[in-house]
């Protein structure tokens, strides 16, 4: 499964504001709820702030990839954003997050979920694509970005 199956510019955002991980993680569920594949919003929060609990998805490089699984949606759920200003997110680092990418898979699925958290990281990983986001303008770009950047790694 490509990141660009699942992400659209409905579920992208750039400047988003938060004054801690939990109103980050908040406000990505709302834009994901625009995929229109939740089922029950609420026991999908649930599940990523019971993951977030574990240990933080604020993997470093500015990067956090909160998630989760449940039934509680209709297909895989994603989430894009940038954030304005950064911010603390207890990563690994210590550094703050600039970016965060809200997964949710289904419990039945978790050879793809696992597949498709691997897949974010390796682009996210890439210090030329991150330097690019900074500069991107719109939830158009972005996406085009992430088609790009996909389409580079299947080819070579």
């Amino acid at each position: 499964m490509r990141i660009s199956e699942i992400l659209s510019e409905k579920v992208i955002a750039t400047g988003l504001e938060a004054t801690d991980k939990y109103e980050a993680i908040d406000k990505m569920i709302e834009l994901a709820c625009a995929s229109g594949n939740m089922i029950n919003k609420d026991n999908v929060k649930q599940c990523v702030l019971d993951r977030e609990k574990l240990v933080s998805t604020g993997v470093g490089k500015g990067f956090a990839i909160p998630h989760g699984k449940t039934d509680d949606i209709k297909d895989i759920v994603a989430a894009f954003a940038v954030l304005k200003p950064p911010m603390d997110f207890d990563s690994i680092d210590l550094e703050p997050v600039k970016y965060i990418f809200l997964v949710i898979g289904k419990e039945s699925l978790l050879n793809a979920h696992i597949k498709l958290l691997s897949r974010i990281s390796r682009i996210m990983n890439k210090e030329e694509f991150r330097e690019r986001l900074d500069d991107a303008k719109s939830p158009e770009e972005i996406m085009e970005m992430f088609r790009q950047e996909e389409q580079a790694s299947f080819e070579s």
